[in-house]
């Protein structure tokens, strides 16, 4: 008989239970790396930020994760005030035009023009 011909494969002779028993340190390990991967992008991404609050100091995942919190929150809101701001100014430019166009109408019903009438066309052609 050749030499470990014969033998069976280790794995085989696992249950499915020890075998995730020895899978999930592996498992576990590869989850921690990946969380810690990502810490270390948001520091990196963040840089200049966390310098600003804490300069010269070791920060911790914690203290990663709440500044990158923290610094989202004040993004957002800051988006939505200028969007805000930028909604406003685009719905007095409509309602302006829309009152423009109602007064070139309503001037332009009357078949005889008067002096102050020429005066209103003449200055919202402005």
């Amino acid at each position: 008989m050749a030499p470990g011909a014969a033998l069976p494969e280790p794995d085989s002779l696992l249950t499915p239970k020890e075998k995730n028993k020895l899978r999930k340190p592996v498992v576990e390990k590869m989850r921690r790396d990946r969380i810690n991967s990502s810490i270390e992008q948001l520091k990196l991404l963040l840089e200049k930020e966390f310098q600003r609050h804490q300069p010269n100091s070791k920060l911790e995942k914690a203290d990663i994760l709440e500044m990158t919190v923290s610094y989202l929150k004040q993004q957002s809101q800051l988006q939505m005030k200028t969007s805000f701001h930028k909604s406003s100014q685009f719905d007095f430019r409509e309602g302006y035009s829309r009152c423009l166009q109602e007064a070139f109408h309503f001037l332009s019903l009357h078949k005889v023009r008067t002096e102050t009438q020429t005066k209103l066309l003449s200055h919202f052609q402005k």
